[in-house]
């Protein structure tokens, strides 16, 4: 099966979360973060970064928990822009 590719908007949805997740590490070093988060320290930052874009869900969750920002403040942010758009 292929994946389609993301479009503009979920590109820069990722963008947004990544931007918020590096507000949150604050001053967590990124491997900390990542490593108690179960991932690799280079995965970590090609979310930050904005590189993957579309993480799993799982991820996120793990990452909220860490980080201890609730899911829902993330998706809000995952959200932004499309809500924006809906009430144009």
């Amino acid at each position: 099966m292929v994946r389609p590719p993301l479009t503009p908007e979920q590109i820069a949805a990722g963008q947004r979360l990544g931007a918020a997740l590096r507000v949150a590490r604050g001053g967590r070093s990124l491997v900390e973060v990542a490593l108690a988060a179960g991932m690799s320290p280079e995965t970590l930052r090609k979310i930050e970064v904005g590189r993957l874009p579309a993480p799993a869900f799982g991820t996120v969750v793990c990452l909220s928990e860490v980080l201890g920002v609730a899911l829902s403040d993330l998706a809000e942010v995952w959200l932004a822009d499309s809500r924006v758009r809906e009430a144009s």
